[in-house]
């Protein structure tokens, strides 16, 4: 099993999600626990056209970290 970062972003009606290591792999929701459900069962389908087509399935390349950082007021 491989293991792509997602970005959830919180936008002012919804929720979206996209995979970058996925171009066009996205998902939009009206809650966060929609969103994450909606991406994990988004995930396999682009994988599955690249295969059909022959294409390479792109590996997750995309690291994610969360860092503190200071915000002047």
């Amino acid at each position: 099993m491989k293991k792509y970062a997602v970005v959830i972003e919180n936008g002012p009606a919804n929720y979206g999600a996209y995979v970058p290591d996925l171009p066009g792999c996205v998902a939009v929701a009206d809650t966060l626990q929609e969103v994450e459900q909606l991406i994990r069962e988004a995930i396999p389908f682009p994988i599955e056209g690249l295969r059909l087509n022959g294409d390479p399935v792109p590996e997750p390349t995309t690291l994610v970290e969360f860092v503190d950082a200071e915000v002047a007021a």
